[in-house]
This record gives structure tokens, sequence and C-alpha cells, in this order.
């Protein structure tokens, strides 16, 4: 039986989703598009965003925004884009990966390959443009109409996942809200599966991910045919972002034991935010740069790389920490030491007890989610070259800020349902969310 009637959306900062959930559809795409027009044709100036709209009012506003969504020459770009990725998720080998137990029993299975993809994807970029085949640059050029189809793809896509979780779900992971608008944003399965490919996989990690690593080397290429160099401001964001990336791509597998993989349904607000949101917003700051070259002096430079790397290595240390306490099955030193953890048992929805390790030292022992507080650093030394002349290159700290906070409430409110008086006891141990001492 598939899970009914369930708010998959539920326990986060805001109790009531249903509208919230209809104002994302209508404001995400709009938005998106309206930074990258601000960028292209407004010199970066959000306040100039107004003067538009007051002189000229939204409709007209709107129809300058909205690009072309039916260019032949981006869908072709897109399309081979798409099956590449979908190639190299196929048949670049890997080890086979077990991720954790479903509430109905159900194991997920991933091909490792995700780091072996990566490197292939930027080498393939390079060999592009080196060989004059195709310019990346293009991407920097046609970007608004990139984003306009791929807003129409990943609607499209949306809708299909919808209708197939209701009536054709791949697992028992599946069911309804009793909403079509909110099973349209928050999704009705798990881990949907079309001709054998994971859905989620594919928007989180191989085309949401991995473009954030070729659309900033696709402005930065964009740069230095404008200039003839690279700045170091670029190459300080593009130098971070590059290590977070890769460090995602090496964890990969570790991404899908997360709360993205294990409890967010593949819906509008994870497929539409891999297909659109990340491509853009992610990469905001960086497509900024292209046009707002900033020569930092070497010193600056260097601090910007240095914390922003450390800051991802952070990020990646507890996400490594965690994972090694569990593939050893708490067999393991953390910071030198035995760990302190708790066994939390519950019951899967086909009435099997199972138990779960809840690490409580080490970087875990400091806050609950304080691998959040690197992560966040690390995106703000990703855009601090741009300097401060406008605000838009830093919106992506603010909204990862949001969102970080909005996720670990709602982790906490999913593992207090599933763990209780465990999760109770583990609250206990470690008693703040995110910031010791703070939050």
């Amino acid at each position: 039986m598939s899970q009914d009637k369930t708010s998959w959306g539920s326990g986060g900062l805001f109790g009531n989703r249903a509208l919230g959930s209809l104002f994302l559809m209508v404001v995400c795409p709009a938005f998106c598009l309206t930074f990258w027009y601000t960028c292209q044709h407004l010199d970066g100036n959000l306040f100039r965003v107004y003067d538009l709209i007051r002189d000229e009012g939204v409709v007209s506003f709107g129809q300058k925004i909205f690009a072309n969504p039916f260019n032949p020459y981006v869908w072709k770009r897109i399309l081979a884009y798409m099956a590449f990725e979908l190639f190299l998720m196929r048949f670049v080998p890997g080890k086979i990966f077990k991720a954790s137990v479903t509430a109905t029993g159900h194991v997920p299975v991933y091909i490792a390959n995700g780091f072996q993809s990566y490197l292939i994807t930027i080498v393939a970029l390079f060999a592009l443009k080196i060989s004059g085949y195709w310019n990346p640059a293009e991407v920097y050029d046609h970007m608004g109409d990139f984003l306009s189809s791929m807003n129409v793809f990943a609607l499209g896509l949306c809708l299909f996942l919808t209708i197939k979780g209701l009536n054709f779900p791949s697992t028992k992971d599946s069911g309804t809200n009793g909403d079509f608008i909110v099973d349209y944003f928050w999704g009705t399965e798990l881990y949907p599966r079309v001709f054998g490919f994971d859905i989620k996989q594919f928007t989180n990690c191989r085309f949401g991910m991995m473009f954030w690593q070729v659309g900033i080397l696709c402005y930065a290429m964009k740069q230095y045919d404008d200039l003839g160099y690279v700045t170091s401001s670029m190459f300080v964001s593009v130098a971070v972002q590059t290590v977070y990336v890769a460090k995602f791509f090496l964890w990969e597998t570790g991404y899908f034991c997360t709360m993205d993989i294990q409890h967010d349904r593949a819906g509008y607000y994870l497929c539409w935010g891999c297909c659109v949101w990340v491509p853009s917003m992610y990469t905001m700051h960086t497509y900024y740069l292209t046009n707002h070259p900033v020569d930092l002096s070497l010193p600056l430079a260097g601090f910007f790389l240095f914390a922003g790397i450390y800051s991802v290595y952070v990020n990646y240390e507890c996400d490594r920490q965690r994972q090694e306490f569990r593939a050893t099955n708490a067999k393991c030193k953390v910071w030198g030491r035995e760990p302190d953890y708790i066994v939390a048992k519950y019951t899967t929805s086909d009435g099997e007890e199972r138990s779960s390790l809840l690490l409580a030292s080490g970087w875990w022992g400091l806050a609950r989610h304080f691998h959040y507080v690197p992560e966040i650093l690390a995106s703000f030394f990703w855009c601090v070259p741009a300097l401060f002349v406008h605000p838009l290159p830093y919106f992506y700290p603010v909204y990862l800020t949001i969102l970080l906070v909005d996720r670990a409430w709602r982790d906490d409110k999913r593992c207090g349902d599933k763990y209780g008086k465990y999760w109770e006891q583990y609250c206990t141990k470690v008693p703040y969310k995110i910031i010791p001492g703070i939050i």
C-alpha cells in the first residue's frame, strides 16, 4: 500500500504550506529571470528593476524578462547535455551503492560513478572549447533563452512525475497529500525511476549540480574571451565553488542518504528547483562577475580563497565523519576518542523494527546541524570577491541561510516523528540545532 494523505512538506518554519506552494510556483520562475535580466541588461542593479516596473508597468517588464523558450539552438544544447549526462550515469563504471532502507522496506540502489562523471564532463567542456567545435561561453550569451526553455521542460517534467506517482509509482514510497497543487509542488514519489534512470539522481546531481560547475566555467570562458584574461575575483569565486562541487560529487553517495533524497519527494520543490533554480540562482554571482570584473589585491584574493576552501573542507569533514561512523557501525575514533552515540529504534510501515545510530560527538556533538555553518560561510567567500557595489551577488548566501534553517526545523520534526523518545534523548545530548550556544 502507498502512503496516503501525508504532508511531505510539514515540520518546517511555516505551518501551512498549501498557499505557499502555489505562491512559490508562480513567483520563482519570474524571480530567476528577473535576476538574469538585471545582470544582463540593468548592470546588476536591482533598484533599476523597480524603476523599470514603475515607468513601463508589470506587463511590459514581464515581456522583457521572459526570453524565447523555443529557441532551437538552445534546445539542441540542452538535450545534448541531458543525453550526455544520462549516458554517463548509465555506462561509466562504478561500485554499486545501497542507500538507507525506506519506511516501506525499499533499498535504493545506485551506481557510484558521480566523481568520474564529473571529471569527464569538465574534460569534455574544455575539449569543446579548445577544439573550436563549440564555444561554451555562448551559454552566457543565451542564458535567458536557456532559463526560459528549462522552465518549460521542468514544469512539464513535474506534471509527468505527479501523474506517474499517483497512478504508476516505482515503489511503495508514494502517495498524495489530497490536493493536486500540493502534490505537484511537494511530489508524490520518493524514488521515481523512468527506463531505469533514477529521476532525482538525474535532476539533483547530474543536471543541477553538474550545471553549477559547467555554468561557472562557461562564464569564466566568456570573461576570458571579452577581456583576454580571467580576473582574480572570477578565479577565486570559480575556484572555491569548484572545490565545493567536486566535494559534492566525491561524496555523492553520502548525498543519497540526506533529506533531499530520503525524505523530499520528486516534485516542483526538488525537480524544478534543480533544473532551473540551481542553474540560475546558484551561479548568478559568477554570472554577475563576468561583466563586472574586480581585480583583487593578492593578499585579499588569497584570504578569500583560503577561507572559502577551508570552509568547504570543514563541511566535508562533518559529512565524512558521520559517514565513516555509520559505515563502521560506530567502530571508529571520532576526534581521537570513542564516539558518543544513541541507538535509535524505529518501526517501518510494514511492522519491521530497525535501528539507526545517532552520532553525538565530534562535529555532531557541537550541534545537530553544525555542518550548515561552514556551508554558509563557504557560499559567502565565493560571493564576496564581487565586493559590495551591488547586493545582487549576495542573494545566494542569504537564500542558503533561510533554506538550511528551514531544513533544520523540518529535519528535526521528521526525526522526532521517526525516533520518538530516542530523538528526545539525542536532543538532550546535543541541545543546539545549528550554532552551539545560540540556535
